[in-house]
């Protein structure tokens, strides 16, 4: 059985507390999942294509772990869609290196599960605002998996954490149990 590819796009995990607790929780399963980190792998953004293509092609499901940047995910992962899914190897007529392949993804977001609703400051829920990403999965025919999240992420100085280390244990044994349904 082929592993799952965890790809991790955060710009400073050493200072991230829920990406970090998450990697942490995964790195218990190395039979299970391979561990793909963007920044320390790409630090001067030179995205090498060809071995970030065999690298998915050597897993069986991706799960794309990061932060919410602005509604989005970081900037080097937006890069690292745009340089590796190609025409002819993603999409297009003759693509089928993704088809079919289970594809999902881990975000932790600042704001509380209030404010990520229509009534809330942002409006909108997380699936609607990272709707573009099973839209991606879509156009290269991959199967989408549900939205893992964590709420109240926000590490503000001087701001009391919204969630207890309780709460960030479980998520982690949650994160677990979720990845492994794509194998």
């Amino acid at each position: 059985m082929k592993k799952s590819l965890i790809i991790v796009a955060h710009p400073s995990i050493q200072t991230s507390v829920i990406n970090r607790r998450w990697l942490e929780e995964v790195k218990k399963y190395p039979e299970l999942f391979t561990i793909h980190e963007l920044y320390p792998s790409y630090p001067d953004w030179h995205i090498d294509i060809a071995k970030e293509q065999k690298i998915i092609e050597d897993h069986a499901g991706i799960i794309f772990q990061f932060p919410l940047y602005w509604f989005n995910c970081p900037p080097l992962l937006k890069k690292w869609f745009d340089d590796v899914f190609t025409y002819g190897w993603a999409y297009g007529s003759t693509a089928t290196q993704l088809q079919g392949r289970k594809m999902g993804l881990a975000v932790s977001a600042g704001g509380s599960e209030k404010d990520f609703s229509q009534a809330g400051r942002c409006g909108f829920t997380l699936p609607d605002i990272l709707r573009p990403f099973e839209m991606v999965a879509k156009y290269i025919r991959a199967d989408y998996q549900p939205l893992f999240y964590f709420n109240g992420a926000i590490s503000d100085p001087g701001v009391a954490p919204q969630y207890t280390l309780a709460d960030l244990e479980i998520s982690a044994k949650n994160y677990i149990d979720h990845i492994k349904r794509l194998a």
